[in-house]
């Protein structure tokens, strides 16, 4: 089996996942509307770091930064020795150094090695920073990334192919970035709202985080473990949902397996609080037999965080469960899909120890996984 050995969000909600958890449990966010931000025209609401706060480190980029200081804090609760061939980094980003290439609104761009912009050379300057010498595994599913990263540590722990991984999402924006989303006619320029009535848009935001995974053979009382996990593509639109949630609801369905509806303290849903997207959520929840399940998206505290949202989201659903607690979906007021899902509007209590976690992102790629907190109270 698969468990969490260590964990870690750094975000502009604070630098710890216990940071982070606490301000999500008070509702609190750092979205915030930017007026006239990197040159762009367009206002846009986004949770962005506040750079000063974040440690400087000689030589290395703001993508590859923040991915480090978390990686670090994460191992800094084990006795890993990440210069064993049997660690594995794993790397989950959609962007990663995009911003070296836009010289002009990007300060001191012209002086980086544009070779930095390729994807599998910042993950390798990163697993360097911690002695490891294997070759870092770059997962860029746009987002999925996160999700999909983690089947892919699992699958490697299960075949053996590593003793350990340890899988760093993380995304920074910029003008290329935002100007793309803005380009689609997807951002809002108020803060997001999940499943609401009133949506009419995502909001962005930057964070890293890290969850370092190991084998067992008989996890103990109060561990965590990834259960399942499946990937899937509808196939349907290059930017476009399947109406129908065809591709989610066939990850939902491979990563179930045997576990019911009545076995989950709730769903973690992608909740982008775009049209197409929440509608097919629930299309996919409902075709799924879960309906009746808490859903709650976290989009309302960080903002879509890319390459950091599977890995994130992840960690903050299992503090949930920790806490007895379904999150409520910050921002969510009046049901505003057509399929009657069960969105948790305000914090609940739960005993349930188990939690599915979706994604989902352009291309028509879809990623379910099932997590599970081990102990005699589960059900």
């Amino acid at each position: 089996m698969v468990r969490k050995l260590a964990d870690n969000i750094f975000s502009p909600l604070g630098p710890t996942t216990a940071a982070n958890y606490a301000a999500v449990v008070a509702g609190k966010s750092r979205l915030q509307r930017y007026e006239g931000a990197m040159g762009l025209p367009e206002p846009f609401v986004a949770s962005l770091f506040d750079w000063s706060q974040v440690p400087q480190m000689e030589g290395y980029t703001r993508f590859e930064r923040i991915a480090i200081q978390s990686a670090r804090q994460a191992l800094g609760q084990t006795t890993i020795d990440c210069s064993s061939a049997t660690v594995q980094f794993i790397i989950s980003t959609t962007k990663g150094n995009v911003e070296l290439l836009d010289h002009h609104h990007y300060p001191g761009a012209e002086h980086s090695d544009e070779s930095h912009v390729y994807l599998g050379e910042a993950a390798s300057r990163i697993a360097a920073y911690f002695g490891n010498r294997n070759q870092p595994i770059v997962v860029s599913s746009a987002c999925i990334s996160g999700l999909s990263a983690q089947v892919t540590a699992m699958r490697l722990i299960e075949s053996g192919a590593c003793e350990t991984a340890v899988v760093v999402g993380a995304d920074v924006l910029s003008r290329f970035i935002v100007s793309g989303f803005q380009s689609l006619k997807a951002l809002a320029a108020q803060e997001c709202r999940p499943f609401d009535l009133e949506r009419i848009g995502l909001n962005l935001g930057e964070a890293a985080a890290t969850i370092v995974y190991g084998h067992t053979k008989q996890p103990h009382d109060g561990e965590w473990t990834a259960i399942r996990g499946a990937v899937r593509n509808d196939a349907y639109h290059i930017s476009g949902p399947s109406p129908k949630g065809e591709g989610s609801y066939l990850a939902i369905r491979a990563t179930m397996g045997d576990t019911t509806a009545e076995e989950l303290a709730f769903v973690n849903v992608h909740g982008t609080s775009t049209l197409y997207n929440d509608e097919m959520e629930s299309a996919a929840l409902e075709r799924a037999a879960l309906s009746s399940v808490p859903a709650n998206s976290l989009k309302g505290y960080y903002g879509h965080t890319m390459g950091a949202a599977g890995v994130l989201e992840t960690i903050v659903s299992m503090q949930a469960v920790d806490h007895g607690t379904v999150l409520a979906t910050r921002g969510f007021e009046d049901l505003g899909v057509s399929h009657p899902i069960c969105v948790a509007a305000n914090n609940a209590t739960t005993s349930k120890r188990l939690f599915l976690k979706l994604l989902s992102g352009f291309g028509g790629c879809n990623a379910a996984m099932l997590f599970r907190k081990w102990g005699n109270e589960n059900v």
